[in-house]
């Protein structure tokens, strides 16, 4: 079990923000920006390269929580990035997927 199934288990301790049936969204321990949310799915998902096309609407879904969330957060308008890291060379660190909501300052580019 990973270190997300057992926040969205309730299992370690986390600033939850959103949870549902299908999501569980918090704040990330080691923040890179003001805001910095991490939204996984409740469905063990190893990386983006294990999606399927019947998790599609799943995805979609942490995408649109992320929106939602933006708002809450008032980031909607000056701007916020989202992040889904596949591989360790790209800075995976949990095997579950997971899109990472930064905002509340500029963010360079290229990131990284």
């Amino acid at each position: 079990m990973t270190l997300f199934e057992k926040i969205a288990n309730h299992e370690i301790p986390a600033k939850i923000v959103h949870e549902d049936d299908e999501l569980v969204a918090f704040h990330d321990i080691n923040p890179q920006a003001p805001y910095h949310i991490i939204i996984i799915p409740r469905k063990a998902i190893s990386s983006i390269n294990d999606v399927t096309l019947s998790d599609a609407t799943l995805v979609g879904k942490m995408v649109v929580l992320a929106g939602v969330l933006a708002k809450k957060l008032g980031v909607e308008e000056s701007g916020y990035r989202l992040v889904f890291n596949c591989g360790s060379d790209a800075g995976q660190s949990v095997d579950h997927i997971h899109l990472h909501l930064l905002g509340g300052r500029g963010l360079g580019w290229p990131p990284g």
